[in-house]
């Protein structure tokens, strides 16, 4: 393994890059220096909202791209590179199928901010820690003065066991992402992060085999295959373990950045 031709390092947020609560470890910003130092771009892919990526790593928000909702907003010094959305007509379906799951929040994803319908406040605080900027609304359907990024749904039932199955039927014409253990994503079939990631590869000039990924969940996969460096969380979900080139610790035990270490070592 010789990552000392590594030029680009793209790494998931929740499971990975951020420890179980939510932190980005101290270690990560001295090591970012270092990839800063030594021309390395770093790239920041979640399926979080792009507000709330900026929260988690404000002290390099300039330095950083930062593909965001999963792959349908890329972002640079608050220029847009990349916008993928879903059309009206197809948000109005969706929204129809998917506040017919039992027991679902939805959370329409635009580009100026998120939307909800009124689910208490105990959903609203947890809806704080994945979106900077949200606005409660009467009615989902009546958003008409922003851009459809994603609509994310959150079951306590399960992703995988309750939500995926009933809507995995759109998957001919949608991406449909488990994101995590509540938590499922539609969108655009082009709004993943290995389509965001492919396209800034291109417009630096930069080949998988000089780029170097982290992931853990199913959102994740895609992005795998945009790198012969290809890591898997010690803690990822068995279907990303399954892609990847290889294996590092959990994002506990400072998983992306034993391997960042050792990158910048091999390229010293």
């Amino acid at each position: 393994m010789d990552l000392s031709k590594i030029k680009l390092v793209a790494t998931d947020m929740d499971g990975t890059l951020l420890n179980s609560r939510g932190e980005v470890s101290q270690s990560f910003f001295y090591l970012f220096d270092e990839l800063k130092e030594l021309d390395v771009t770093f790239v920041a892919a979640s399926g979080r909202q792009y507000y709330s990526i900026l929260h988690k790593l404000n002290a390099i928000k300039d330095d950083m791209i930062v593909i965001a909702e999963n792959g349908a907003l890329t972002m640079h010094r608050d220029q847009e590179l990349q916008t993928t959305e879903i059309d009206r007509d197809t948000y109005l379906e969706l929204l129809e199928i998917t506040q017919k799951l039992e027991g679902s929040q939805v959370i329409l994803c635009g580009r100026k901010k998120a939307y909800i319908e009124d689910y208490g406040k105990p959903f609203e605080n947890m809806l704080n820690e994945f979106y900077g900027k949200y606005e409660i609304v009467k009615d989902l359907s009546e958003v008409i003065d922003d851009q459809y990024l994603k609509i994310a749904i959150c079951n306590e039932k399960g992703s995988e066991q309750y939500l995926y199955p009933a809507l995995k039927h759109l998957e001919n014409r949608l991406k449909v992402k488990v994101s995590g253990k509540v938590w499922l994503d539609l969108s655009h079939n082009n709004a993943n992060k290995g389509h965001a990631l492919k396209n800034v590869q291109k417009s630096l000039d930069i080949s998988t085999d000089e780029t170097m990924v982290f992931g853990d969940y199913n959102n994740d996969l895609e992005m795998m295959s945009r790198a012969k460096y290809s890591f898997a969380m010690q803690n990822a979900h068995p279907n990303v373990k399954e892609v990847a080139n290889y294996m590092t610790k959990s994002n506990d035990e400072n998983g992306v950045e034993y391997m960042l270490s050792k990158m910048i070592e091999a390229k010293k």
